[in-house]
């Protein structure tokens, strides 16, 4: 099975990767290492194609040249704050690149496609969100990524192929590009601190490990579908950040400080972001990695 994975070489994209090779695939990716690294995969150079979703004469190109069975489409920019700042960029590399990859999609015929969107679709919720809950994006990402998903229902009424859309919640995990939560806490203590600066230190997130996460892209994959069909990826579990580095401190053996840095907080932020995943579940997934067990390989002792 020839598997295009745009965006292969990012963080989530290379624990993908590793999992589909493991299954035997063969993997071809499209990556322009705007945030990935070419040394987060092991891929042959005539596998690999540098170049940016918004090209798309490129993209045609790598294409017919490849003629894969199947897509998973993962190119994005996606670390909310940047997205924020830079709302045009984010948006036409997430809309219009999605367009152009589709497109391609629908010339060579495809015969699955993937589709990573975002919990950031929906908007704040007291309780877990299942994939019935009405969207309402809070900000540019997760508006770029709803559009993302009507593209996708257009592109499965015009052509029949099977899509799977899989509405992403906070992954965590090695290789981590962005300065995300966890990633920021395990630089500072990496880094020799034991009194961290944090921002919003009570909202909870429903976090899961790229391991997890790529098996169920594998899962979601190989399981036989016919139409388009939309998935909560997470693990069902929500922590604080206290509770986070809470988590670090026992992993470590130490008590870890946090102070409040008034320029990281945010002033608009959601109290829970959690998944329920009873519907991915019932395809026969399980994550596996708890939250201690992943911090764990995050921590140089």
């Amino acid at each position: 099975m020839k598997t295009l994975v745009t965006g292969g070489a990012g963080f989530i994209g290379c624990a993908v990767i590793d999992k589909l090779q493991r299954e035997g695939d063969e993997i071809f990716v499209i990556d322009n290492l705007s945030f990935g690294k070419r040394e987060f995969i092991n891929v042959s150079d005539d596998h690999f194609f540098q170049a940016d979703i918004l090209d798309e004469h490129t993209i045609d190109n790598i294409f017919n040249t490849i003629r894969p069975d199947r897509v998973i489409h993962l190119a994005a920019v996606h670390f909310i704050p940047y997205c924020n700042q830079h709302p045009f960029e984010s948006s036409n590399i997430n809309i219009r690149g999605t367009i152009h990859v589709l497109n391609a999609c629908k010339k060579y015929l495809i015969k699955k496609v993937f589709f990573a969107s975002t919990a950031a679709v929906y908007p704040i919720y007291d309780e877990a969100v299942s994939e019935n809950h009405p969207t309402g994006p809070m900000d540019i990402y997760g508006l770029s990524k709803l559009t993302g998903e009507h593209l996708c229902n257009e592109f499965h009424l015009q052509t029949g192929v099977p899509v799977i859309i899989c509405r992403f919640f906070n992954a965590f995990g090695p290789n981590e590009t962005n300065p995300h939560l966890i990633p920021e806490i395990q630089d500072q203590i990496n880094g020799g601190l034991r009194k961290i600066k944090l921002g919003n230190l009570t909202p909870k997130r429903d976090f899961i490990h790229t391991s997890d996460m790529a098996n169920a892209v594998h899962s979601l994959m190989s399981f036989d579908s016919k139409g388009i069909d939309i998935y909560n990826l997470g693990r069902g579990i929500e922590y604080s950040v206290t509770e986070i580095v809470e988590a670090f401190s026992r992993q470590l053996g130490e008590t870890i400080e946090i102070e409040v840095d008034e320029t990281r907080v945010r002033k608009v932020e959601r109290m829970h972001l959690l998944a329920n995943v009873s519907k991915l579940k019932s395809t026969g997934w399980q994550p596996f990695i708890g939250i201690d067990e992943g911090i764990a390989t995050l921590i140089n002792k």
